[in-house]
């Protein structure tokens, strides 16, 4: 199943995603957040469905899309989880999973534009994939219980300013990870039985130019085991999301330039679907 939602922001209606048919889901839920997808969420949908309860949403292409969940309690990063990107970034791949944080007002549509902060030089793109919880994880056994507690799986853009990342960061990574709108996500939340997180394509392109172009069966660390490690250090909520680290191709590698007002950022993962960003300079917003 394919969750989404469309509307203005603060006001998205959750839709249940069939082709090209957008069923209003407000008879069931107020939004695809944690109380929703704590609960044998698929079950209920596909019941309403098929009882013919849930109508179509009228003129759904013509609304904004937003994020597929509504704003979570935490959003829990994962980085350098591929060597090759490591690699580009100066360092060895690392032994056990690195985790930093964004805020939850990072997450927004996976069209929105994206400002660039004030000051900023090096403000970079990172492909993800992005781990939704469905059910609260607290010291899992093993990995092979991380399942149980996986809603779906979405496209994120893990939006980076490097200096703020690397050279004003105290010691880690927040301070450049944590600008408003800093994680376009989406366009939909996809459950976790139409998907193997193990062999997803993942690839980004600025202004229309390959960057990225990888596959998560590169990953360093799994998803089960990325799940069973936070699980360890902290409780995971329904809701909550998780970025799985990205793969070689961003401007920290010196290869390309970092971003500037008016580049056009595309971000996709095969299944998942696409997302655009138009990048506005901070000047260009007062």
């Amino acid at each position: 199943m394919k969750f989404a939602r469309l509307g203005a922001p603060g006001s998205e209606i959750p839709v249940l995603v069939d082709g090209d048919h957008y069923f209003d889901l407000r008879s069931l839920t107020s939004d695809v957040n944690g109380a929703f997808l704590s609960t044998d969420f698929r079950e209920r949908v596909a019941a309403a469905l098929a009882a013919g309860e849930l109508p179509e949403l009228e003129n759904a292409g013509d609304l904004r899309i937003g994020a597929p969940i509504a704003r979570p309690s935490a959003v829990v990063c994962i980085g350098m989880n591929y060597a090759a990107h490591a690699a580009e970034s100066g360092s060895e791949p690392p032994k056990i999973p690195i985790i930093f944080l964004k805020t939850p007002n990072t997450v927004v549509g996976p069209n929105d534009p994206v400002t660039i902060p004030r000051g900023s030089e090096k403000t970079d793109w990172e492909v993800e994939l992005g781990v939704v919880i469905g059910a609260r994880a607290a010291y899992l056994d093993s990995p092979a219980e991380a399942d149980a507690h996986i809603a779906g799986y979405v496209v994120a853009n893990d939006v980076s300013e490097r200096s703020f990342q690397l050279e004003v960061s105290g010691g880690q990574w927040s301070k450049g990870k944590i600008a408003a709108g800093f994680n376009p996500t989406g366009p939909w939340l996809v459950t976790a039985d139409e998907v193997d997180a193990s062999n997803l394509n993942l690839r980004s392109f600025v202004n229309a130019e390959p960057r990225q172009d990888s596959n998560t069966s590169d990953m360093i660390f799994d998803v089960r085991t990325i799940v069973h490690h936070l699980s360890q250090y902290m409780t995971l909520e329904p809701g909550d999301l998780i970025l799985t680290g990205t793969p070689e191709g961003v401007a920290l590698s010196g290869k390309y330039p970092y971003l500037v007002g008016g580049d056009v950022v595309d971000i996709e993962i095969d299944g998942l679907g696409h997302q655009r960003q138009t990048f506005v300079a901070w000047e260009a917003q007062r």
